[in-house]
């Protein structure tokens, strides 16, 4: 059927070339040309009349005016084609032949003439009315291929006949009557030729359209065959993929009646065809669970005539309930009227249950972490509060006068209780990095005196070792930086103390340098010991949770294997890394890497947390100890026992409240876990409705980053968590008292 539209096509285009302008042109050039032979044969048999009836010369004379019309225009004729294919317009070259068919018209004429006079004119008026007539019907043929052309060859036959009437008239003088006949005649003749001009102008033009129309209602019967047929394709087509679809399909009318449906809806519901032809598909397919709403959306869908997509329940012939995502789609008429609507449902029932899984997984899932966090919060708050009391009460025996045997008994206690407090702080720091709750907050530091902390608190266990703890600073290495000053600690005190703890003699040394990255700097931390070192096939693991480089590392140094798992973690979160190289017995060198910009900081005098504040400056003041814990009133009594102040003690956060409005104490060290009211809802009652405020640190076993926060949106000014230092808790006495002088 393509091949047929396309013959159709080049059929229509050949006719249209053929009837167009130029087309036209070139069959008038080829017909004139094609019979130029016969015109001259005729030419020379008027001639040869001539030479014998008159004189050769006459004769050889009007054959040459003939003939050289007849040149004239054929040497034009012969080269139309050619300049067409040159490209000269069709009007120019129409132009041009139009006056080489004058040219050819005139020469006919003047041979006409010459009969006329030259002959007797009893014998010249039929033979040259017969070279007129002659002339004019071979213009009349080309009317419809060179119109100008005829009209010239028309015109200048008619106005030579008309000629050579009047000079037969008034020049001649021939008898008047046989003027008239003649007259006579050539207007019958003419009369006559009229229904052949009419023949052939129109009848010939309605040939040519009744052709075209041929070509164009073949060309639009093959068209109408192929989309036919295409539609009979499509038809087959869509009949297939409804038939054999895996969803169901049901095909309603515009009242929303069922009119067909699929076999895959009779697989999954049981209802044949002849079951729910005519009914609505509330009537068959919906029950107790389906949903209404999604019901009256179908239906206004309907209505409106537009498409829809939901989810409900249906129900098979059975009963038995199943999920369906449905898609409605509406099916116009030529008019635009809603002629069907199409409802393709999918069954989603395994994907509900998955979902379903899945939420029943994310709840328990959710559930399970809060258990875990409640139990690590809990547990870090049950260990911590007697570490308080272990590591408190160990401090202060360290100051008391002790025998050597008695001073290394605390001692003993003291770095027992710091390992156990740096396990349980690893085991929380593993479980919020696990989580994703432990956060990186930058601030703007001073990078030396950071250091500088770390090292004093790392120097005493390295000479317990009797080994060197160095450290060496590039000359480049910025004053001030961009990022958590408090977790580059923490990963410095991790990779140094294992470093520490790992090296039997020799020295451990710290190198410190940038890393330029663009326009910021990054801490670039080599920490190096001449320690036990790692074998190569468990250097990779050392970074694994709960890893060490071997059983009897463990038996041998201790630890729980986490603090270089939550280093590499932290270092990762604050834009770096920990790596190691090592050799067995040789030593190890971590290299640690955080991504700090430089900032511009101003220079502030730097605190030494070793350096107690003077007595002095807690005279006269009066201090709240609100704390529930026995132990733990003991311990802080005990530490500040020397000083210059007044101690008041509550046991829960509603004696708190009043002993604060009693006393109008100075400075309120507020637990946050206690009976009747805990240390949050009492320091928010204080804030809103005690007129004199204290400055309010919070002294808690809760050591979550989301507890410090909490006590800050209660209204704390400060947080101190167990257990405490006595050198952490004067500074932080210190500190609330000079920012209340400030404020006062």
């Amino acid at each position: 059927m393509a091949a047929e539209i396309h013959e159709l096509n080049r059929a229509l285009e050949a006719f249209d070339r053929r009837n167009g302008p130029a087309g036209l042109l070139l069959r008038y050039a080829r017909g004139r040309l094609r019979h130029r032979f016969s015109r001259l044969t005729l030419t020379l048999f008027g001639s040869v009349i001539l030479a014998l009836s008159v004189s050769p010369r006459i004769g050889v004379l009007a054959c040459l005016v003939a003939v050289t019309g007849e040149v004239i225009d054929n040497y034009q004729l012969r080269g139309v084609k050619k300049q067409l294919h040159r490209g000269d317009s069709v009007k120019s070259l129409l132009r041009k032949t139009t006056l080489t068919a004058f040219a050819q018209a005139a020469g006919l004429s003047v041979f006409v003439a010459i009969l006329w006079l030259a002959i007797p004119h009893e014998v010249s008026f039929l033979l040259c009315l017969a070279y007129l007539g002659a002339g004019a019907i071979n213009a009349i043929m080309a009317l419809a291929y060179h119109r100008s052309a005829a009209l010239a060859r028309l015109v200048v036959y008619g106005g030579t006949l008309a000629m050579l009437f009047a000079a037969d008239y008034y020049v001649l003088e021939h008898q008047r009557e046989q003027f008239f006949y003649n007259l006579a005649a050539t207007f019958m003749v003419a009369y006559t030729m009229l229904p052949f001009v009419s023949y052939v102008t129109t009848g010939r033009l309605r040939n040519l359209r009744q052709q075209r129309r041929q070509i164009e209602q073949g060309l639009e019967l093959a068209k109408a065959n192929a989309a036919l047929l295409q539609r009979q394709r499509e038809g087959r087509f869509l009949s297939s993929i409804a038939e054999n679809a895996v969803d169901s399909i049901i095909m309603l009318d515009a009242d929303a009646n069922t009119l067909w449906v699929n076999p895959a809806f009779t697989r999954k519901t049981g209802y044949k065809l002849s079951e729910v032809v005519g009914k609505h598909p509330s009537d068959y397919l919906h029950g107790p669970r389906s949903d209404p709403a999604i019901l009256e959306r179908f239906t206004n869908a309907i209505n409106e005539g537009i498409s829809a997509h939901g989810e409900n329940v249906n129900y098979t012939k059975i009963g038995a309930p199943f999920w369906v995502e449905t898609n409605l789609s509406p099916v116009f008429d030529e008019d635009g009227k809603l002629e069907m609507v199409i409802s393709v449902d999918r069954d989603i029932t395994l994907k509900k249950q998955r979902e379903a899984e899945l939420a029943e997984a994310k709840r328990a899932a959710e559930q399970g972490e809060r258990a875990k966090t409640a139990f690590l919060a809990t547990m870090s708050h049950e260990i911590r509060t007697p570490m308080n009391g272990i590591i408190g009460m160990a401090e202060l025996l360290s100051d008391a006068k002790l025998s050597s045997e008695e001073a290394l008994y605390v001692q003993t206690i003291r770095h027992s209780s710091e390992a156990l407090l740096t396990i349980i702080n690893d085991i929380l720091d593993f479980s919020k990095l696990q989580d994703g709750h432990l956060k990186i907050s930058s601030v703007a530091f001073e990078v030396q005196p950071c250091l500088d902390e770390v090292m004093n608190l790392m120097r005493p266990q390295a000479a317990a070792k009797g080994i060197a703890l160095d450290i060496e600073m590039k000359d480049d290495l910025p004053r001030a930086v961009w990022g958590d000053d408090g977790r580059l600690r923490q990963v410095l005190v991790n990779i140094i103390g294992n470093a520490i703890k790992f090296t039997e003699k020799g020295s451990v040394t710290v190198q410190v340098g940038t890393v330029k990255e663009g326009p910021d700097h990054g801490l670039e931390i080599a920490v190096t010991d001449t320690g036990i070192g790692i074998a190569p096939d468990r250097i990779e693991h050392v970074f694994d949770q709960f890893a060490q480089a071997d059983a009897a590392t463990t038996r041998r140094f201790g630890g729980t294997g986490l603090g270089l798992a939550i280093s590499r973690q932290l270092s990762r979160m604050m834009g770096g890394d920990v790596t190691v190289t090592s050799a067995v017995n040789v030593g190890s060198c971590f290299m640690i890497t955080v991504d700090f910009p430089e900032v511009n900081l101003p220079t502030k005098r730097a605190i030494d947390p070793d350096v107690l504040p003077e007595p002095a400056v807690f005279a006269g003041t009066t201090v709240l100890l609100a704390e529930d814990n026995r132990t733990n009133r003991f311990l802080v009594q005990k530490l500040l026992k020397d000083l210059p102040l007044t101690l008041i003690t509550a046991v829960n956060g509603k004696e708190a409240v009043e002993k604060v409005k009693e006393y109008k104490p100075d400075v309120v060290l507020m637990d946050m876990s206690m009976p009747e009211m805990d240390g949050l809802d009492a320091t928010r009652y204080i804030r809103n409705h005690v007129p004199t405020q204290p400055h309010i640190i919070a002294l808690t076993a809760n050591a979550y980053r989301s507890d410090r926060q909490a006590c800050l949106e209660a209204g704390m000014n400060g947080f101190l968590p167990k257990p405490v230092r006595r050198g952490e808790l004067l500074q932080a006495i210190a500190k609330g008292l000079e920012s209340r002088s400030r404020a006062v």
